[in-house]
């Protein structure tokens, strides 16, 4: 695996190049990817699955008799996960299509401190979606101009802007709603009642976390 990794990152750049371009049918712009910036991502996926056809080539006798039932395992495991993420991700975009949610960002835009306002918002979002991801990407692609404006006015470097938002979006997340919350107790057969209070309890942790860096930058400045 190691040596197909490194062997992989050294090809990958020599046969695409800087970047590469696709154009597929019903795209109104060809889709352009800087090469160097996926080299390693793309390295280690096809190092994996030269690994997995080694395995499967090398063992394929003692591996025959249980192929079909632990693929059937694995499907199962993984079509899970990638629904019930989809489905809290879809369910996000739809709060932040409907009317309410615009008097919610208007209530949160009120808020005067920048990182404040954008720890709150981004908290909120992803309580409300289910998903760290899902939230910050709402609440930045809805709300980047005036985060970005407000912390510029106020002479906060955009790095802290970032890192706010990034472990602002890991507090609310793990209501019980959450995919990867409900993912985890269904692979490890735990129920709410049983495992949450200690989900919430590292999800308070996270939620704070938000705050102290907040409280970190004002009182020293480092970034």
């Amino acid at each position: 695996m190691l040596v197909a990794n490194l062997l992989f990152t050294r090809w990958i750049p020599e046969f695409y190049g800087t970047s590469h371009s696709l154009q597929l049918p019903g795209m109104s712009a060809p889709l352009v990817t800087e090469v160097g910036k996926l080299t390693a991502i793309w390295a280690v996926e096809a190092a994996l699955l030269l690994g997995i056809a080694l395995v499967l080539a090398a063992s394929f006798g003692t591996l025959r008799g249980k192929l079909a039932e632990g693929s059937r395992t694995a499907v199962g495991g993984s079509l899970l996960a990638a629904m019930n993420t989809a489905s809290e991700f879809g369910f996000g975009a739809v709060i932040a299509s409907l009317p309410g949610f615009i008097v919610v960002a208007d209530a949160l835009s009120a808020i005067p401190n920048p990182l404040l306002n954008e720890a709150i918002t981004v908290n909120l979002l992803a309580g409300i979606t289910g998903s760290a991801s899902g939230g910050m990407s709402i609440a930045l692609a809805a709300m980047a101009d005036s985060f970005v404006a407000a912390a510029n006015a106020a002479q906060i470097p955009l790095e802290v802007l970032h890192r706010v938002a990034s472990m602002a979006s890991g507090g609310l997340d793990t209501l019980p709603h959450n995919g990867a919350v409900i993912t985890l107790l269904a692979v490890t057969g735990l129920t709410h009642r049983e495992s949450y209070k200690d989900i919430f309890a590292i999800t308070l942790i996270a939620t704070a976390a938000a705050f102290f860096v907040i409280g970190v930058y004002y009182a020293t400045g480092i970034v």
